[in-house]
């Protein structure tokens, strides 16, 4: 607010010792407080051209909005953490729309409501959930959707799902716009692909053919932040996205830290942390490593960290592997200062050390961490792992046995080559004249090229992945073979669970390691895709119920990036209502940063 150069009332009232007002620091009013401005686009010219600039009434303006709103044109609307893209959420075409231009062919949007009245002519909402709606922090909150009510068109704002991600307005702006509206609003984050959400003029030009007009402000965004992302399981709130009004945050360790710590992070989803004294403060969702422009951000967090709480580190703390950006980032640090440690903390470790650190627990755990991917200690993929670990160490008593990812990091975004691979681990050369959706999925010579790089290892690392294992089953069921956007198969194997089917598939567990090879044999010939989808949730709950049956006696830890998929976690707390789930952090990679900074005593016992 230091811009605003205040009028003499507000002077008047900020210097008078005896006004309520008297250094209030964010004074403000419609003569000297912040002005909206409204620029529609030319379709002819394309450029930008002012339509007013209205300090004192901003009504006509939010009127030329609404009426923008109204007749199908996408905006990019400027609120508190960066831009969002809006468009009349009944409006079919203009969801489309704003589809095909961003890119964004199948990914839910996130829709704003008016009022608790709306959001509940829309979707199923308990208590708690109202809860975390009406709360100060205002999330996107998934919740169950009634279908097309009020003329919303699920089909195309969030499709071939049946939940929906809503949230209250959190501004006055949001406000203004939705009472005079009185209609949903599509609201997402106004971002390229792998790219930070723009807080700048200068960076929404990226996304110029994206929107028809810009509603837009003279407050600067000194630091963006996305919408947090939450969802109730079981009663429980699991955190997807900790951003905008949850963060930064501190959490208070069960235990001294012998040095000042930066924790890199993970590369997807990525947050940093600082350390220091029995604190951590972790920094809000950065999102994934992609692309220059988030590497730039992700170093911008670091550095807004280090100010706002004048540190400096002693120690870097990041993950094993050597290609991930955080990773890279961490070594570029340590060259620059020859004074720093660096100590590598393993990646489903530190998964099951986040929980820790934030549940205060001190003793040993038996942690589950399913994710998509990890380096591990043997220099494998994990991602299904089952750890004895306290802050000292861990011990891995148990995995997913390893298939190969056939085109190695195509094969995270391409169900069909992780059940192909899988298929030749079961059938070998005979896939080949097999007839089945994942065979289907490849023309002949495809398969022939990938039998010849499963048989002789090319370019197919090892993997242990929960995460790939529900890509497999996606593809041989014939749901999803390419995915559009990450977590896809998960999302679509959820819609097709039916709660009223019973029982498992086999499966082997001997030596610690977990076989899912006849659960897949036996689910291939199944003729309800919804019996083998359920029966593998089912099956996924007894390969954590058979392993931890020997670790009985100790508290189980649910975290990684599968543990975001409300069915499978619904049945495991189901099973196990002891079970201790991270609330205030993700259990995906937005918690791994706290866990890395709980890593650090290992290394000054």
């Amino acid at each position: 607010m230091k811009f605003f150069e205040m009028c003499e009332a507000c002077e008047a009232e900020y210097s008078n010792p005896l006004d309520r007002r008297y250094h209030a620091q964010p004074i403000g009013c419609h003569q000297c407080g912040p002005a909206l401005e409204l620029k529609i686009q030319n379709e002819k010219l394309k450029i930008m051209q002012r339509v007013g600039r209205i300090p004192p009434n901003t009504t006509p303006i939010i009127d030329e909005t609404v009426k923008l709103l109204l007749e199908g044109n996408i905006l990019a609307v400027k609120g508190v953490g960066g831009y969002h893209l809006m468009c009349d959420a009944t409006n079919e075409e203009a969801v489309k729309r704003l589809r095909e231009r961003k890119r964004r062919p199948t990914k839910p949007f996130a829709v704003m409501v008016k009022d608790m009245r709306m959001a509940k002519e829309l979707a199923e909402i308990s208590e708690m959930e109202e809860d975390l709606l009406t709360s100060k922090e205002r999330p996107i909150v998934l919740l169950q959707s009634k279908g097309r009510h009020m003329g919303l068109p699920l089909r195309v704002v969030a499709p071939n799902i049946s939940r929906i991600g809503l949230f209250l307005p959190y501004t006055p702006l949001h406000l203004l716009l939705l009472e005079k509206l009185d209609r949903p609003l599509v609201a997402t984050s106004a971002n390229v692909t792998d790219e930070p959400i723009c807080t700048t003029r200068e960076s929404l030009e990226k996304l110029s053919g994206v929107y028809d007009s810009v509603l837009d402000h003279d407050r600067i965004i000194v630091n963006g932040c996305d919408d947090s992302v939450v969802m109730v399981v079981n009663g429980q709130r699991v955190m997807l996205r900790r951003a905008r009004g949850y963060a930064p945050a501190s959490v208070t360790l069960p235990f001294q830290l012998p040095k000042r710590t930066l924790a890199m992070g993970a590369n997807q989803k990525s947050t940093v942390a600082i350390g220091f004294d029995d604190q951590v403060i972790l920094s809000p969702h950065i999102g994934d490593l992609d692309s220059i422009g988030s590497v730039a951000y992700y170093q911008k967090n670091i550095e807004t960290l280090e100010r706002i709480y004048d540190f400096s580190p002693e120690v870097i703390m990041h993950d094993k592997h050597p290609n991930y950006e955080s990773t890279k980032v961490a070594k570029q640090l340590f060259t620059l200062h020859s004074s720093l440690f660096t100590y590598e903390v393993q990646h489903h470790y530190a998964h099951i050390l986040g929980v820790m650190a934030e549940k205060g627990i001190t003793g040993k755990v038996f942690g589950v961490a399913f994710d998509g991917t990890g380096l591990g200690d043997d220099g494998k993929l994990w991602g299904g792992e089952f750890l004895v670990c306290d802050y000292e160490g861990y011990e891995r008593v148990g995995h997913l046995s390893y298939f190969k990812l056939l085109g190695g990091a195509k094969a995270v975004k391409e169900p069909r080559r992780v059940a192909l691979s899988l298929l030749f681990d079961l059938y070998g050369e005979d896939v080949l004249t097999m007839h089945n959706p994942t065979t289907q999925a490849f023309s002949p010579s495809e398969l022939k090229t990938a039998y010849l790089m499963w048989q002789k290892g090319l370019n197919a690392p090892l993997s242990s992945s929960v995460g790939r294992l529900f890509d497999a089953v996606a593809s041989l069921l014939g749901i999803c073979q390419v995915m559009r956007f990450e977590g896809e198969s998960g999302m679509l194997l959820e819609e097709l669970y039916d709660g009223s089917v019973k029982g498992s598939y086999p499966f082997v567990y001997e030596n610690g390691m977990i076989d899912p090879l006849p659960m897949l044999e036996a689910m291939l010939p199944e003729q309800k895709i919804s019996v083998a989808v359920s029966r593998f949730f089912h099956t996924l709950v007894e390969m954590v119920a058979v392993v931890y049956k020997d670790h009985a006696a100790l508290p189980l830890v649910l975290s990684g990036g599968v543990f975001q998929n409300r069915v499978l976690l619904t049945l495991l707390l189901e099973r196990f209502p002891d079970a201790i789930i991270p609330h205030d952090f993700p259990p995906n990679d937005g918690g791994i940063a706290l866990g890395q900074t709980a890593a650090l005593n290992r290394y000054f016992l």
